[in-house]
C-alpha cells in the first residue's frame, strides 16, 4: 500500500539491505506522528530491527510493505549504526514498546485516543488495565484480539465494527514481525483510524511476560541476547542464524557502496532528521 502524502516530505532515508529506514530520532519521530495525527494523514508506521530487515529479505512483498510505511523507524542499533556511518549524527534507536509509552505519557499526545490490537486472548485488556493504571489520563478506547491464523470474514467485520466504535487515532499493533506489517497494510485502508503502529513485543513487555532489557544493554546493541535468554527455544534460529549473516550482508553493501548509500542524495544534514512541509501546523 503506497501512502499518498502531498503535504509531506520525510526525506532523509537510510538503506539498510534494501530497507528504506528513515533517519529518525525520538523527538522527531514524536513530532511526525504528532503532526500526521493533527492533519490526519492515514498511515502506517513500522519498526524495523534486524529480525525485520532479514524477514525482507525473504519477501518482496514484505520488502514493499515497510518501504511504503509512514516512517519506518530504526529499531535496533544495528540500524543505527549504519546510519550514523551515513553521516546522521543524530540519529537513534526509535523501539517500538518504549515508543508506545513515550507517546502515551507525552502531554502533546493527551487527546489522543488509543486502541490495542494484539497478543494472545485476554492480553489487549489486561495491558489496557495496566496502562491505565501506570499512565494518568490515557484514553485506551478499545481493544482486539486477532486470531492467529488468517482472520476469516466475520472476525475481519468484527475488527472493523470495533474499532469504527472506538474511532481510535492510532491503533497499536502487537503481533510480531513480519505478521504485523502484513496486517497493516492490508487493514489500514478499512480500519476508521489515523495510525496504525507494529510495536512487537510491547505487548509481552508491558504486562510483564517478558522482561526489558537493562538501558545499557540496548545502548550497546546487545537486547538480542537478553531476549534469548529469555526464549532461548523460539528465539535460537532467529538470532543465532540471522544476525551473522545480517552482519556479513552489511559489510558487503559497504564493500559495495561505501558509506554513500543513503536513499537522499543531497548533502547530510547536521541532524537526524523528518522534515515536514506544512505538516506540524497546529489544528
Amino acid at each position: 500500500m503506497n501512502q499518498n502524502l502531498p503535504d509531506c516530505a520525510v526525506k532523509e532515508r537510510i538503506n539498510v539491505l534494501g530497507i528504506r529506514a528513515h533517519a529518525l530520532n525520538v523527538a522527531s519521530a514524536k513530532a511526525a506522528v504528532l503532526a500526521a495525527i493533527r492533519r490526519r494523514i492515514k498511515g502506517y508506521v513500522c519498526f524495523v530491527s534486524v529480525h525485520g530487515v532479514m524477514e525482507a529479505q525473504r519477501s518482496s512483498e514484505l520488502m514493499s510493505v515497510i518501504n511504503n510505511a509512514l516512517l519506518v523507524a530504526p529499531d535496533g542499533m544495528p540500524l543505527v549504526w549504519v546510519g550514523l556511518s551515513q553521516r546522521y549524527k543524530t540519529m537513534e534507536r526509535v523501539a517500538g514498546p518504549e515508543f508506545m509509552l513515550e507517546v502515551m505519557r507525552s502531554e502533546e499526545f493527551r487527546g489522543c485516543a488509543h486502541f490495542l490490537c494484539g497478543g494472545e486472548p485476554g492480553m489487549a485488556q489486561e495491558l489496557k488495565e495496566k496502562l491505565c493504571r501506570s499512565v494518568p489520563g490515557v484514553n485506551i478506547c478499545g481493544v482486539f484480539t486477532p486470531p492467529f491464523s488468517a482472520m476469516r470474514l466475520e472476525e475481519e467485520r468484527a475488527l472493523i465494527e470495533a474499532v469504527h466504535r472506538a474511532s481510535p487515532d492510532i491503533i497499536w499493533v502487537g503481533l510480531g514481525a513480519p505478521k504485523q506489517e502484513l496486517f497493516m497494510a492490508r487493514y489500514l485502508s478499512c480500519l476508521d483510524t489515523t495510525l496504525m503502529m507494529g510495536v512487537g513485543a510491547a505487548f509481552l513487555m508491558h504486562t510483564g511476560r517478558i522482561r526489558q532489557s537493562p538501558l545499557w544493554v540496548r545502548q550497546a546493541g546487545l537486547q538480542w541476547v537478553h531476549r534469548l535468554l529469555q526464549e532461548p527455544i523460539r528465539l535460537c534460529r532467529r538470532y543465532l542464524f540471522s544476525n551473522p549473516v545480517f552482519i556479513l550482508r552489511i559489510l558487503a553493501q559497504f564493500a559495495r557502496h561505501g558509506r554513500q548509500t543513503s536513499f537522499e542524495s543531497a548533502s547530510r544534514p547536521s541532524g537526524a532528521g523528518v522534515e515536514l512541509k506544512n505538516l506540524a501546523r497546529p489544528q
